[in-house]
């Protein structure tokens, strides 16, 4: 099996040194494409006005000047000599859950090489509670190669990716894997006005979120209860229920 692995935070990220050695459980032809620097936030962005960079940092390990989505089409088009059979994309310092799937570099650069008709997994680690930044690697690293290895038994049809967020709990400590639904966040966005050196104002974006709605079911509900959460993803955004409703409206 050849495995490609790209994620948002940078070629030099502690959790793409994780997907690595999870790959590596699984085969021996393991490929890295990934950004340059930090791409946390940029969702299924491509880079269309400016140049793509291209540096290789070892053998099958490359660094772009890019998005995840950049990565992975530069990797499947460009970089490797045959397209590969399975996209890893993570390990993210963070969950990605709810309503933030759809910020999410990790998130798309599993969707890129779905669109590519390649297998794609999207992997994120859970912070601590109130720990800052904290992570707890060694729980992605030591139930993510099984996480794979079962989904990769799935049949799934063409056109889904699966988002698999670790609990922020030790390894022994997990309670279980659920295969999930996408959550929801109510977030509280903001503004934030500061002064640089020379008096002039810039401005950070800041907010805050906590779990929404019924969480039986969903990922949110999954890693509060110390369980892996899987979830199936796809990309109609048809809401097909309305669309029913709506046929008669423009007769």
């Amino acid at each position: 099996m050849r495995i490609l692995l790209t994620n948002d935070d940078g070629i030099h990220a502690e959790g793409l040194k994780v997907v690595e050695e999870i790959a590596r459980q699984l085969s021996d032809e393991v490929w890295v494409v990934a950004p340059e620097t930090d791409q946390s936030g940029l969702s299924h962005s491509l880079t269309l006005s400016s140049p793509l960079r291209l540096r290789q940092e070892g053998e099958r390990r490359f660094a772009l000047r890019g998005t995840p989505t950049d990565c992975v089409i530069m990797a499947v088009k460009h970089v490797m000599p045959e397209p590969p059979d399975l996209v890893l994309s993570g390990v993210n310092a963070g969950q990605n859950i709810g309503d933030d799937v759809s910020y999410s570099g990790t998130v798309a650069g599993a969707i890129e090489g779905m669109m590519l008709g390649i297998r794609s997994i999207a992997l994120s680690q859970a912070y601590r509670p109130n720990s800052g930044r904290d992570v707890v690697w060694a729980t992605a690293l030591q139930h993510g190669a099984l996480i794979v290895q079962r989904l990769l038994s799935v049949d799934a049809p063409a056109g889904t990716l699966f988002n698999v967020n670790f609990p922020a709990v030790e390894p022994d400590a997990v309670e279980g894997i659920e295969v999930t639904r996408q959550g929801k966040l109510d977030y509280a966005l903001g503004v934030e006005e500061r002064l640089d050196g020379r008096g002039f104002p810039y401005f950070w974006l800041k907010f805050g979120r906590q779990a929404g709605g019924e969480l039986d079911g969903s990922d949110i509900g999954a890693l509060n209860a110390h369980r892996i959460s899987v979830t199936p993803l796809h990309l109609d955004l048809t809401h097909h229920a309305l669309r029913e409703q709506m046929r008669d409206l423009f007769r």
